[in-house]
Parts: C-alpha cells; sequence; structure tokens
C-alpha cells in the first residue's frame, strides 16, 4: 500500500526570482524548506510524493524542483505524481484557486491510499513526519472517517517579526480534536504569545496545540470533499475570495459527527518564511539542526 505525501504547491509564484518564498535558499547548499519536507518523509516511510500545482507553472517546477528532486531519489523506490488545481471557471475578479480541499479533489486520481497534506513553504521536522507515517501506515483500507492531525506547540510556531494566523485547537481528554478557532495576528511576546486585538494583546496558552495544515487522511475523505464542494460554491459570501479550507471542512465533519481526528503532538518546532526578514533566522535554525547532527550539510548525502 502506497503512504502518499501531497505538497500543496499551487500558491508558487509563475515567475520563479527574488521574492518567492518557497524558494528562499537557506540550507549551506542551496536547499528550499520542501527539500528537507521531502528529504524526512521518505526517510520515514513515504513511497509516493504528489505535488499540487497550477499548469501554467509546471516547466518552471521540473526544471527547479521537480527534477532535482528525483532525480536526488533515483535509489529510492518513490513514486512521483504532479496534478494541477487550474484556473478555469473561476468567478469575474477571482485571481487565485479554491482552496486547499479543492486542491486535493485535484489529485484524488492518485489517493488510493493514506495521505498526508502539507504546504511547500514550510518546515514541519523529522518527528512530525516519523508521526506521521506511522499513523497512516496502520491505518486499515475499510476505515472511513478516522483521521488526524500533527499538532504544534504554539510557542514553537511563532514569528520573530510579525503576527501569524495559527488554527488554535480544541482538544478532549482523548487527544481527539473538538474544533479549531482560526486565529489571526498571533505574535510573540515577552510572556509567550498573544492575539494583538483593537484594544491590545489578548494573551494565548503557549502550550496550546495549534494545526499547521498537516493533516493524516484515508481515501474515504474524498467523498466528503467532492460532496461538500457544490454546496460551498452555492454559498458563497465573496466569490472573489471565499475558499473551500481543509481546517474548515474537516471541523464541519466533526460538528455532524462523520468524523474523529486524533491530534498527534510534535515537539519540533516550525520554520517558515513568512516575512522577509525570516529568512537569515530560518537558515541558521537549519544550520543548528546541522550542528546537532540532524541533517547532513549536503542533505541528500545519506540518499
Amino acid at each position: 500500500m502506497d503512504v502518499t505525501l501531497v505538497v500543496l504547491a499551487a500558491g508558487i509564484g509563475a515567475r520563479y526570482g527574488a521574492g518567492i518564498k518557497q524558494l528562499e535558499k537557506v540550507g549551506p547548499t542551496g536547499e528550499i524548506i520542501m527539500d528537507y519536507s521531502i528529504h524526512d518523509a521518505v526517510q520515514a516511510g513515504f513511497n509516493k510524493v504528489v505535488f499540487i500545482l497550477r499548469r501554467d507553472i509546471y516547466d518552471d517546477f521540473m526544471e527547479v524542483i521537480g527534477s532535482r528532486l528525483e532525480a536526488r531519489f533515483r535509489h529510492r523506490d518513490v513514486k512521483w505524481e504532479y496534478a494541477f488545481q487550474d484556473m478555469d471557471d473561476l468567478p469575474a475578479g477571482r485571481t487565485k484557486p479554491w482552496g486547499t480541499g479543492h486542491a486535493i479533489l485535484c489529485c484524488k486520481q492518485y489517493l488510493d491510499g493514506p495521505f498526508a497534506v502539507i504546504n511547500a513553504d514550510d518546515y514541519y521536522g523529522r518527528q512530525a513526519f516519523t508521526e506521521a507515517y506511522k499513523f497512516l501506515s496502520g491505518c486499515r483500507s475499510d476505515e472511513k472517517g478516522r483521521y488526524a492531525m500533527i499538532g504544534f506547540v504554539l510557542k514553537n510556531t511563532l514569528s520573530d517579526v510579525g503576527g501569524v494566523t495559527r488554527g488554535v485547537c480544541a482538544i478532549d481528554a482523548a487527544g481527539v480534536l473538538t474544533g479549531i478557532t482560526e486565529t489571526h495576528g498571533i505574535v510573540r511576546t515577552p510572556g509567550g504569545a498573544a492575539v494583538q486585538e483593537e484594544n491590545g494583546l489578548r494573551p494565548l496558552d503557549p502550550e496550546s496545540l495549534v494545526s499547521m495544515n498537516m493533516w493524516l487522511l484515508t481515501p474515504d475523505f474524498l467523498q466528503a470533499l467532492e460532496e461538500g464542494f457544490a454546496p460551498f460554491k452555492a454559498g458563497l459570501q465573496d466569490p472573489t475570495k471565499d475558499e473551500y479550507l481543509l481546517p474548515e471542512i474537516v471541523d464541519g465533519m466533526l460538528k455532524k459527527g462523520e468524523a474523529t481526528v486524533q491530534v498527534i503532538r510534535t515537539g519540533d518546532s516550525w520554520f517558515g518564511v513568512t516575512y522577509q526578514e525570516d529568512k537569515p533566522l530560518v537558515a541558521a535554525a537549519f544550520r543548528k539542526l546541522i550542528d546537532e547532527g540532524v541533517y547532513r550539510a549536503d542533505l541528500f548525502s545519506d540518499m
């Protein structure tokens, strides 16, 4: 049975060059964040990778990322697939795709086993992929509605240079997700974490778990996506901006009792280039991981 990693990469800019955060070189030999994610996933046991792209960036993506990664892993039994989140049939004035839920629908022909979903521009850590593979490889083919997500400790996901948006998780005593609150403007403070609101800062528990969009799903989830997409489009409030988003879809299933989501905690720190000022901090974080022996300086030398 394939255990698949789905990489949400449709948001990469149409032209490569300075300012495309997914392509910022943060490793000592020019590695980008996506390189570390693919490396960690394959080392954990994932044997198929599906990139979700826009069709107009496919050639550039293959030149800069896809062909290079395939060559790096040529000695490993890894399958590579490319799916397209097209921009066809969008309402007038809309310039972006329909969101992460729609993106997964665009690659359904490649998902015949359990799969993890990640963002192309986020670093999740080796433990996250190890735990993800452990859960997914234990899924039975006939199971329905039993999913999981990797939960990150809020204090490990903050930027030192600005506010971030995080899905703050509500979890019951059994470690099962009961709801997600999308929270904007979370900043690091001397006391931990807080939300910037009109009347000042509202403290948040820095030990609370948040979603970084690392979902662990099974193929039956695709049916829920298909059934929900038409009602989503029929109920648009703002056709130019509304998105069909995985956290909202999962939250709706939880409220209807159609799914359970186990929250698997990881102590790894999240890295990402949200702001240009984040790049040197992320590069320093990877240098520290290399010094600690987590990675080799030449990342793929152990492949």
